[in-house]
């Protein structure tokens, strides 16, 4: 007599209840509509994806296929090696990120740059700065391995060109008002500042004076919502997006000290790390 009530109590594990939902034809359709014949090896990559998270499981698999699916319609695969997008749980919400590399690769598929370049820049390198033109003398030698800034450099094939320069004092400041993990030990700023500061300094170049496409325009919309909830909220409140805009709102008061985190939220700064990885990277046409 209970065996027809255990069969009813077996539960269904969040990946079948993914695979179900990723099957139906309605969900297939939209995903073939985005990436054509390439959308069977999205739609397994979001399985793997989703099978290897544990904190990403604990999402509703239908807020994880529409995170997903932004991605997909940026032509940006999810594959957390890759670097172009991640999906990543926060407060078992899902959300897409766009990586370092995703924001690269946007900016060339607009055919407009010849060169796009990031780096440090050393004690002994930066001349001066011509406040007029906002050109950046950087043709002094290196003189030790300190690091005094970051730079970001595009130019585009119609002659125009900027670069943008921030101190590391400028850069720290920046972390400390903006990221809500800056003073935790699992904080991506900890761990690998200069990626942090190479990739803050890159998305603030390219959003101020860079080619402002559809796809480029959704992906620093992405961007600006990357950060945890309250950081988020801090932006609606000063009406200008975290981490792209080159001046910072003095209004906004600097973060709280962050209680004990939970491993979710461990999990969604593993992710900030990952997304700020592989920087310094150069571009000269199409080989980017």
């Amino acid at each position: 007599m209970n065996m027809p009530a255990m069969q009813n109590n077996r539960q269904v594990s969040p990946v079948q209840k993914m695979t179900g939902i990723l099957s139906s034809e309605s969900v297939q359709q939209q995903f073939k509509n985005a990436l054509g014949e390439n959308s069977g090896v999205f739609v397994a990559s979001i399985i793997d994806v989703y099978g290897s998270d544990n904190y990403l499981q604990k999402c509703e698999p239908k807020t994880v296929i529409m995170e997903a699916l932004k991605a997909a319609t940026l032509k940006l695969p999810i594959n957390k090696n890759l670097g172009f997008a991640y999906i990543v749980p926060y407060k078992g919400k899902a959300t897409m990120q766009i990586g370092y590399k995703g924001l690269i690769q946007l900016a060339q598929r607009t055919g407009h740059y010849k060169y796009i370049n990031a780096g440090k820049v050393f004690e002994g390198e930066m001349v001066g700065e011509n406040k007029l033109t906002g050109e950046i003398d950087m043709s002094g030698v290196k003189t030790s391995d300190a690091v005094v800034g970051y730079f970001a450099y595009i130019e585009l094939l119609n002659g125009f060109s900027k670069i943008e320069f921030r101190t590391t004092k400028e850069i720290t400041d920046h972390a400390k008002k903006f990221s809500q993990s800056f003073n935790t030990s699992f904080s991506p700023w900890k761990k690998h500042f200069d990626r942090m500061a190479i990739k803050t300094v890159l998305k603030s170049l390219l959003s101020t004076y860079g080619i402002m496409t559809v796809e480029m325009s959704s992906a620093m919309v992405s961007e600006a919502y990357e950060t945890p909830q309250d950081e988020i909220e801090m932006e609606a409140n000063s009406g200008e997006m975290i981490d792209i805009n080159m001046e910072e709102p003095a209004q906004v008061e600097a973060p709280k000290e962050p209680g004990p985190m939970t491993d979710e939220e461990k999990t969604a700064i593993q992710a900030e790390e990952a997304a700020g990885a592989d920087s310094g990277t150069q571009s000269s046409g199409p080989d980017f």
